[in-house]
């Protein structure tokens, strides 16, 4: 159960401090890592590595050099980024094989386009209008990885047409991003596709079969719990069984997953929100969405320390052997199960977007919401998360990859990983700041502002 009870201001201190950290890893890592030997995945003993399994996390070293421009005015590292991106993105644009445009290509071209409508650069109508064309290919791009289902249909996992991630769920955002730049997506013989329509079904797709909701669907069935994996058989469209990837099984909930979930969903609520849009069946999908919501937030704070940090899965199979680990802050060096900050940053944004949907509504759920996203948030910016160290190449520490497959540094002397960092982490963390510096000058973000 995490506790807090500060408010924004509070970070004020150490969110400057942040900044000027953030500054200094970005232009490091720019400085020394090889793109040669391909996108930069996670650190091993502070330095970035790279690990083939696919490409999914240049994006985020260009986006938070384009995030952290944008919140400190730094020209140099806006250079960086919008290089970067012109000179290394481009095949990410047309990647057949993976669900993750919405975090290689918002993160780099939709942060490019938001800060050229803001004006926050020189920007010519034909550089805008470059950057609508990469989401508009990327939003198609994603689209098209369609499965169809009995109810509707999912955008499938790089594990093929079976495969449906939970991660998707924020990566869809690239399919909305297409549809309010009004792109016209076609498919054999000129069938439309409906970006809008597509979104919607992964949507509601992964809220009804990934998110489950403490109603006797499977004996370990509890409110908020979340399968990363969901398969489907590809014959006749219906749903097998839960499975995992990366956590520890499918009756068991991997917390970056569960993350994805937390602020995939807000930000979709959020979208639907603020377009204005009007189609039957507006008010059940925005339910339906909410449901998923409120459930993966309230299993989050439920299952997580007391400083809001988690260990990377609420069912491993030694994280009894920590006892009452919610009732505490979160022992980075254990005998038992690591943890994961990455966890922590990315669905603390959840915690805050959700907070915020909820302000006229239901204010004292939104304040909960609010209380526990900061709870994490002071927790992240704190010396034992913060990667101080000078020659670290990484901003987060503490993050994990791929327990099960063994892919995580475990330093000599220690039974779990620790001390390094991940490119999702970072640029999540960055992204957390980012959204938390808009909430303290009461100017919120999100990723559509000045889409268009």
């Amino acid at each position: 159960m995490i506790l807090s009870d500060i408010n924004i201001q509070d970070l004020k201190k150490p969110l400057d401090t942040f900044w000027k950290l953030a500054t200094e890893k970005a232009l490091l890592l720019h400085k020394e890592y090889d793109t040669n030997q391909g996108s930069p995945v996670f650190t091993v003993h502070g330095k970035y590595t790279t690990r083939g399994w696919t490409e999914w996390t240049q994006g985020f070293q260009y986006g938070i050099t384009l995030l952290i421009a944008e919140a400190t005015s730094n020209k140099e590292l806006l250079k960086i980024g919008k290089e970067n991106t012109f000179n290394n993105m481009a095949h990410h644009l047309s990647h057949f094989g993976v669900h993750d445009h919405g975090f290689n290509n918002l993160s780099t071209y939709g942060n490019l386009l938001r800060m050229a409508n803001q004006n926050l650069f020189d920007a010519s109508k034909e550089e805008k209008e470059y950057y609508k064309l990469a989401l508009r290919m990327s939003a198609s791009v994603q689209a098209k990885r369609w499965t169809n289902t009995k109810e509707g249909g999912f955008i499938y996992s790089f594990n093929g047409p079976h495969s449906l991630f939970i991660d998707t769920i924020r990566t869809a955002r690239i399919v909305l991003a297409g549809h309010k730049l009004k792109h016209r997506s076609l498919d054999e013989n000129d069938t439309k596709i409906d970006l809008l329509q597509r979104a919607i079904e992964h949507a509601l797709t992964t809220a009804k079969y990934a998110v489950f909701y403490g109603e006797g669907r499977d004996i370990y069935d509890e409110w908020g719990r979340v399968a990363h994996e969901s398969i489907f058989n590809t014959n006749d469209g219906k749903y097998r069984c839960p499975n995992s990837q990366q956590g520890f099984s499918g009756f068991t909930t991997w917390t970056r997953g569960l993350a994805w979930a937390m602020v995939g969903f807000s930000e979709f609520l959020e979208f639907l929100e603020s377009e204005k849009l009007s189609f039957e069946g507006l008010e059940d999908v925005k339910a339906t969405l909410l449901k998923a919501a409120k459930a993966t937030c309230d299993f989050y704070i439920k299952y997580t320390s007391s400083n809001g940090i988690p260990y990377w899965d609420t069912g491993a199979p030694n994280i009894n052997k920590l006892g009452n680990y919610s009732e505490r802050e979160a022992e980075i060096n254990n005998s038992y199960e690591p943890i994961d900050s990455s966890a922590a940053a990315i669905g603390a944004q959840g915690l805050l977007r959700l907070s915020h949907l909820l302000k006229e509504t239901e204010a004292k759920a939104s304040k909960k919401y609010m209380q526990a996203g900061l709870g994490v948030l002071q927790t992240l910016l704190s010396d034992d998360y913060l990667a101080t160290e000078p020659t670290h190449q990484g901003i987060l520490k503490h993050s994990v990859y791929h327990w099960p497959n063994g892919w995580d540094n475990v330093p000599k002397g220690s039974k779990v990983p620790q001390n390094e960092s991940s490119m999702w982490g970072d640029y999540h963390l960055v992204e957390l700041c980012f959204l938390a510096k808009k909430i303290s000058e009461d100017k919120y973000y999100t990723f559509f502002d000045m889409i268009h």
